[in-house]
């Protein structure tokens, strides 16, 4: 079955760290551009980073700029974002997802993605 599972979801406290992972299952990532994306209750799935399918080309948004970074493993199946100096408002659901034709990062077409993974809690509290 091909799928995305995300990890590395966790409550911590403000100014902690998490590393989110993106592992694919099934096939391998190295011809799709990933991205992160958060959502709330209610609210539109928002893209906070994205890596093409190279890893040449990183965009965040502006909010988690100099916070986050996204990364791809040399083994071509797994993504990451490392998330520093959290605060309370990055508290969402985490959702990583792949795309073979979305080349980012606007417009975001979130049909354009062929894969997304279940999501990961993030939960940032003292």
């Amino acid at each position: 079955q091909l799928q995305l599972v995300e990890s590395g979801g966790d409550l911590v406290q403000p100014g902690g760290s998490l590393r989110l992972s993106c592992a694919a299952s099934g096939f391998t990532l190295d011809c799709y551009t990933i991205g992160w994306f958060r959502q709330a209750p209610g609210k539109e799935r928002e893209l906070i980073s994205c890596i093409s399918a190279s890893g040449g080309s990183i965009n965040y948004a502006g909010y988690v700029k100099g916070r986050f970074t996204i990364s791809r493993d040399n083994d071509k199946t797994t993504v990451y974002l490392q998330m520093n100096s959290l605060k309370h408002e990055d508290t969402d659901v985490y959702y990583c997802a792949a795309s073979r034709t979305w080349r980012g990062p606007v417009p975001v077409d979130l049909s354009e993605f062929d894969y997304w993974g279940q999501g990961t809690q993030v939960t940032v509290s003292s």
